[in-house]
């Protein structure tokens, strides 16, 4: 049994850190017998602050290292507010800007808290790069960039890429691995943990720790998912459920989901068995299982991670009265207006919309409803005459109060 001075050996807990969302390990007989010495391990994964909210795919990782820290092991948390303004090409298809320290802070302010609803903090170490990694001299620098060669960088997938489609790649980028590899030399990292775009920086560490006369790091590296509909998860392209989305808003984009990756969002985000869940898959297959239903299952789980179970069951709820009876959700938009006031400037103040193109579009396509009658909006130059609900499109929801 673990206890709070044992670290836990139980075969089948490191069976499931091996093997549960593993992409890849490095070197796996070696990982595997540091997890089964009993000695507690420096677990080392580093975060850039590029974005203010964390997505359930970058939250992989976190859950990951959540399991090394039910062991018992030690979680070194490298907030990368230096390695950021740099910005990591891992997966990059063109030249990442660099980030100021401005925007880096604004992306700070709400990181550790997201980051505590999956891993202990108490029992975490934290740390900012910055602390070290702005000390460098370029004398420093010089010798950590000794430990690569040309041709290793340029032959890195993403960089080769770029290359061959006459792409530029900056000198910059190639510092990168450098510094996340000297990130692992100042914590004394034993294992470091990372997406599978991170595989090269991950070993990066290992060539600097042997530069520095180190014990060399193993690797883990997690499987990467999908967004909502099966593009690469992105901010920019909306295919995220972020970890501090509302439960409703939560709910209503697992709804959403392309129904191919119901099994894997699954496995990847929440803790149902594997058994259960190549059940569910199967019974979505042969049509025994509604997607939906599986979906509904799915929605309640991740909103028990994230929030609570009664979150759960409440949003369950809202969700079949708002889309199953044509209702509205209860924690809608209200806005007073004028009476004879427009309804897109209405909509466009409120940013329920866009702009007036987006208007033009919904009111062709017919996907405005006046919740109350259920009629359709037709009128590109619709007046508010009274209290009324509207659904924009199918999630978006205002109440203009006359």
């Amino acid at each position: 049994m673990f206890t709070k001075n044992k670290i836990d050996t139980d075969p089948e807990k490191i069976n499931k850190i091996l093997t549960r969302n593993i992409e890849d390990i490095f070197v796996l007989e070696s990982f595997k017998k540091k997890l089964e010495s009993g000695k507690q391990l420096r677990i080392k994964l580093g975060f850039d602050p590029t974005g203010s909210n964390i997505h359930i795919g970058r939250a992989t990782v976190l859950r990951k290292l959540r399991e090394f820290q039910d062991l018992g092991h030690k979680i070194v948390f490298i907030v990368g507010d230096f390695t950021a303004r740099v910005g990591d090409p891992s997966d990059k298809l063109e030249k990442r800007p660099m980030l100021d320290s401005k925007k880096i802070k604004e992306n700070l302010r709400d990181y550790k808290r997201q980051v505590g609803k999956i891993i202990d903090l108490s029992k975490t170490e934290f740390v900012y790069n910055s602390k070290w990694l702005s000390k460098l001299d370029f004398n420093e620098i010089a010798e950590l960039a000794e430990s690569f060669t040309v041709s290793q960088m340029i032959s890195r997938r993403n960089f080769k890429d770029r290359l061959d489609k006459g792409q530029e790649v900056s000198l910059r980028e190639f510092l990168y691995p450098l510094m996340q590899g000297y990130d692992s030399v100042m914590v004394n990292a034993d294992i470091e943990i990372g997406g599978f775009d991170q595989l090269f920086n991950l070993k990066a560490g290992r060539t600097i720790q042997k530069y520095y006369k180190k014990p060399e790091q193993d690797v883990l590296t997690t499987v990467m998912l999908e967004g909502t509909d099966g593009r690469k998860m992105s901010t920019s392209w909306g295919n995220v459920i972020n970890i501090v989305d509302e439960p409703n808003e939560m709910f209503g984009k697992v709804m959403s989901l392309n129904d191919e990756l119901i099994g894997k969002y699954f496995k990847v985000c929440t803790d149902v068995d594997e058994g259960e869940i190549k059940d569910i898959e199967s019974k979505i297959n042969s049509g025994e299982l509604n997607p939906r239903d599986a979906k509904v299952r799915l929605a309640k789980e991740l909103i028990k991670i994230y929030h609570s179970e009664e979150d759960a069951n409440k949003a369950e709820e809202n969700f079949e009265k708002t889309f199953k009876e044509g209702g509205a959700p209860e924690d809608v938009l209200e806005v007073k207006v004028n009476s004879g006031y427009r309804l897109d400037e209405t909509l466009i103040e409120n940013k329920i919309i866009s702009s007036k193109n987006e208007w033009r579009r919904l009111i062709e396509q017919k996907g405005i409803t006046v919740v109350e009658s259920g009629e359709k909006v037709t009128d590109l130059n619709y007046l508010i005459k009274e209290t009324q609900t509207f659904r924009v499109g199918k999630k978006r929801f205002i109440k203009s109060v006359v």
